[in-house]
């Protein structure tokens, strides 16, 4: 049997006109990148739609957490918290992602300064509330926990606005997030008496808020999406660069010439593959002995790095004041003060994201300079408002040691902060047979109930007094 090829029909479009060649190449696969782009398109459209509907339909908390007075813990327990978190990494089906709509739900944890009063509290979804007070207290046992109100309701929602003016955005890492920055334990001094041996960064925030006065509130918010290991592959992808080891392709018709190459380059020197491969393991023992310290360093440190759980996150900062007492300069250089003190200089840092298309509120040019300005502080207000864990800039990953570095209860022996709310006093449980009666201590559509000592009990004066009932919010909380 003879088998014919027919090469007419390429060889007359070869002698084609340039003109009428590219023509028919158009009509033949030139609605290909229109189609898929269209598909692509209408997928992402139906996606958000089924998003939107799922997300509206979960409920989320505002917890205060407030610490026993006398705090001695370092941010390593924090650490634990974040790890423990890790719990809430879901993954989703076909049917999950695309029909029910299901999505990775984030954890905000925040810090809030109004007027100088600093309190610590976490935005969860309320699937989530069990698994997080349960990571509080296995490392704080006497932290009191308290549902409250989202403390930005009542401020602008837009600008200009004729009482308030706002300054903003969000701080990005200045190289690829693979790197890490300086973290808690890089602040221990080994020299210093045991109670001041730790450093602790949270001062300089602590001081920031309160420094603030009437009329200004201070806001920090840490976006905190848990995610899985893919990052570690980008981790394991800049060791190669920086070792100098030349990555192989990705793609599928990468692969496929990559192994043909490789298989023909094995049957032509079928006979010396042993002296081959002893040859590119002495090589990369050279490349180890031929970086520089820096280099080495910079490998241990991302190695190091991928040794703990990652989270994906966002930090978002807001300075909310009235116009007359206004001080943009203090809300500004002392934010970026405090996250400069996480700077490794040859590893990684962050940095106020500034510039025309950033989200910091700062223009650099005057052409409808007002405008971009304004435009730029609804950004800043109606995602922190929203607690957005898309909108601005790419996500950055931190591992828990990073996280918690950034976000940790005050070590009280170092950090004075006077007006950061704490649990007055150790909790005791009442007695079982003591009669208790439920009593609403908060006003409006508030749900606090509070158990308040019967007038009927045996108990006398003195041991009412110094009974300290369970589940009480804090007397001074604010954002209520």
């Amino acid at each position: 049997m003879e088998f014919v090829i027919n090469l007419e029909p390429i060889l007359n479009f070869l002698n084609l006109p340039l003109d009428q060649m590219m023509q028919r190449l158009f009509w033949m696969f030139g609605w290909m990148p229109i189609a898929l782009t269209f598909i692509w398109g209408s997928a992402q459209v139906w996606l958000k739609y089924r998003r939107g509907l799922w997300i509206a339909k979960q409920k989320y908390v505002f917890l205060a957490i407030d610490i026993p007075k006398g705090n001695q813990q370092t941010p390593k327990a924090v650490e634990n918290v974040f790890a423990y978190l890790a719990g809430a990494h879901s993954t989703f089906n076909l049917h999950e992602k695309w029909w029910v709509g299901e999505f990775q739900l984030h954890f905000s944890f925040e810090i809030v300064s109004i007027e100088g009063y600093t309190q610590f509290l976490v935005r969860t979804f309320e699937k989530y509330r069990d698994v997080l007070e349960s990571s509080i207290y296995s490392q704080y046992p006497d932290a009191e926990i308290t549902e409250v109100n989202d403390y930005t309701v009542g401020t602008p929602d837009r600008f200009p606005d004729d009482e308030y003016d706002i300054w903003g955005g969000e701080f990005i890492q200045v190289k690829p997030f693979v790197y890490p920055i300086k973290t808690f334990k890089d602040f221990e001094d080994a020299t210093s008496s045991p109670d001041t041996q730790y450093k602790d960064t949270m001062a300089a925030l602590m001081d920031l808020c309160s420094s603030m006065k009437k009329g200004e509130q201070f806001w920090y918010q840490i976006i905190v999406i848990p995610t899985g290991f893919d990052w570690v592959k980008q981790a394991e992808k800049e060791i190669n660069k920086i070792v100098g080891i030349k990555e192989k392709s990705s793609s599928i018709f990468g692969d496929a010439i990559d192994g043909m190459l490789d298989f023909l380059n094995r049957w032509d020197k079928l006979f010396v593959i042993a002296d081959e491969e002893k040859k590119e393991e002495k090589e990369d023992v050279f490349r180890m002995m031929n970086l520089t310290p820096i280099q080495k360093k910079q490998v241990e440190a991302v190695e190091e790095k991928t040794g703990k759980l990652g989270y994906e996150i966002k930090v978002r900062v807001a300075y909310l004041a009235k116009k007359d007492v206004m001080n943009k300069p203090k809300a500004g250089s002392g934010i970026v003060g405090f996250m400069k003190q996480f700077t490794f200089t040859h590893l990684n840092s962050f940095k106020p994201d500034i510039g025309d298309k950033g989200t910091i509120t700062k223009v650099n040019y005057p052409i409808f300079a007002e405008k971009r300005l304004t435009l730029k502080k609804n950004k800043v207000i109606r995602t922190y408002k929203d607690r957005d864990d898309t909108a601005g800039r790419s996500r950055m990953i931190l591992n828990t040691e990073e996280m918690a570095s950034l976000w940790h209860f005050p070590v009280e022996s170092v950090v004075k902060g006077p007006l950061v709310q704490k649990t007055p006093a150790k909790k005791v449980e009442p007695p079982a047979s003591l009669p208790l009666s439920k009593k609403k201590v908060l006003g409006g559509d508030s749900s606090f109930f509070t158990d308040e000592i019967d007038s009927n009990s045996n108990l006398d004066k003195k041991e009412k007094d110094q009974l300290v009932v369970k589940n009480a919010p804090p007397n001074n909380l604010p954002f209520v």
